[in-house]
């Protein structure tokens, strides 16, 4: 019995991971995605691998997801994969506090991220 079987969301020719609760603030994160938006998959994993960014080593392991996933879920070719969308989104943030002086309290915020890759297949100009 179950549920019916839910429509898919995106186009044929496109794949996606999301990556969620990552432990950085997401005006960094988006830092980092904005680097690779646009791109071949192979040139934006190569510029994360030597990214000097700490998140960069979480944001290849998404872009690698999503290519997996368009290569063993939908059967798209992989060399042709261009990273149509990365967006970054607010998730929670972890409220702490440090004593400060004369009673005081100062505020520690700990945000944390979400990261959606989408990759799109792309047909070669000959």
């Amino acid at each position: 019995m179950g549920k019916p079987k839910r429509e898919r969301v995106l186009a044929d020719n496109e794949a996606k991971a999301v990556l969620r609760m990552v432990r950085v603030s997401p005006q960094k994160l988006n830092l980092v995605a904005a680097t690779i938006r646009g791109k071949k998959v192979a040139a934006a994993l190569a510029d994360l691998t030597f990214s000097r960014k700490r998140i960069a080593a979480d944001v290849k392991k998404a872009l690698e997801s999503a290519v997996a996933n368009a290569e063993n879920n939908h059967d798209l070719d992989v060399d042709s994969l261009v990273i149509s969308e990365a967006h970054v989104g607010k998730a929670v943030v972890m409220k702490r506090w440090k004593a400060r002086a004369r009673g005081r309290v100062g505020k520690i915020q700990k945000p944390f991220s979400n990261l959606t890759i989408i990759v799109r297949e792309v047909e070669e100009a000959a």
